[in-house]
């Protein structure tokens, strides 16, 4: 007959043996770039997702919140600054050894509906306003938000010339964003400054609209140093492109940021809402196809933008159940490194083949 202790060990073993042990992690992203490798995060995310952050942490140090660094969460009502939010994420990062970038200062889609209605009454008093916000704001962070999209999105949707249709134009013409550097400068000599847009790198109006604007800012001493990519691309969009764009600008002398990267496959037409659903379900063939993408835009960036401007890339989220595109667009897609079920897809591991 048994001893108690004895059966209670074979019971253990019994167990043990119909229980599969835990998967061992991934490799570490950040582990093997030898630039920082970055991801937005929502704040649900952030502090209701024991899993999501575990593999934020896991694999990435660099962190761009999606949301709370824009301007109406930071001021969302007049001489009212919202810090608690950031203040959580900047110690947040450092507690895990994380670089924390700025997106974003001017931008029009955050701008406060309460700032465009008063800029309409006073022009005269937006100018002012965008000084007195920015030195406020980057000097609160001054030395520990590393980066920051000093002004996001000022070009046209397509094509060349400048967003028109905003308050910061209306009022102050395109001076404003020249004037958003200098600010920020002011505030932060040391912090690195960034005009980011999204198409650069495959609509060549556009990409030339932005070059000549830094050509101009660089020759009359505006103090930008980088260039942000947002690099929301389809698998369709030829290497060539994007290489000749990286390519020129790399040649600035400027830090590259690749900023927002995901990779879809269905398209859409830029606007909210307008997703163009051309595939209903993802097969091995086109998980493989963004596998062989993700490596080849890693390897472009590491090949064309020299070392010591490489500010790193950063994914617009690294999970398909939570990316912006579904939200956004109002699309089915599968654009990130993770899955709906937060594993790796071949894309993570093209990526990381991308990194070596």
């Amino acid at each position: 007959m048994l001893k108690l202790s004895s059966l209670v060990a074979f019971i253990t073993l019994l167990l043990l043996g119909c229980v599969s042990p835990p998967e061992p992690p991934v490799e570490s992203l950040r582990d093997v770039a030898d630039f920082p490798i970055g991801s937005s995060i929502r704040p649900n995310d952030l502090y209701q997702d024991p899993q999501a952050l575990r593999l934020q942490q896991h694999h990435f140090d660099s962190l761009t919140t999606g949301l709370d660094m824009k301007m109406n969460k930071v001021m969302p009502e007049e001489g009212r600054y919202n810090w608690g939010p950031i203040d959580k994420i900047l110690a947040y990062t450092q507690e895990h050894d994380q670089r924390l970038f700025g997106h974003n200062l001017i931008w029009h889609s955050s701008t406060p509906q309460w700032l465009v209605d008063k800029a309409r009454q006073n022009p005269e008093w937006l100018d002012g306003f965008m000084r007195e916000y920015i030195h406020t704001y980057v000097g609160r962070y001054k030395g520990v938000v590393d980066g920051w999209d000093v002004v996001n999105e000022g070009l046209v949707t397509k094509g060349a010339g400048f967003r028109e249709d905003t308050i910061w134009h209306q009022t102050l013409g395109i001076a404003y964003i020249e004037k958003a550097f200098r600010y920020a400068h002011e505030a932060d000599p040391d912090a690195i400054l960034f005009y980011n847009d999204f198409n650069i790198e495959r609509d060549l109006e556009k990409f030339n609209t932005m070059m000549t604007m830094v050509d101009d800012f660089m020759t009359r001493g505006v103090p930008i140093s980088g260039i942000g990519f947002q690099m929301h691309i389809r698998i369709d969009i030829p290497n060539e492109v994007i290489a000749e764009t990286l390519r020129r600008a790399a040649a600035t002398g400027l830090q590259i940021h690749l900023s927002e990267v995901d990779i879809i496959f269905n398209t859409h037409d830029d606007s909210r809402g307008g997703g163009i659903q051309r595939h209903d379900a993802v097969t091995d063939e086109m998980l493989h196809a963004q596998r062989v993408k993700y490596r080849q835009l890693v390897e472009m960036y590491r090949n064309i933008v020299p070392k010591d401007q490489q500010y790193g890339i950063t994914f617009w989220g690294f999970n398909d159940r939570d990316t912006w595109i579904r939200r956004f667009f109002k699309m089915q897609d599968w654009p990130c490194i993770y899955d709906d079920d937060l594993k790796p897809k071949p894309a993570f591991y093209g990526f990381l083949e991308g990194l070596r």
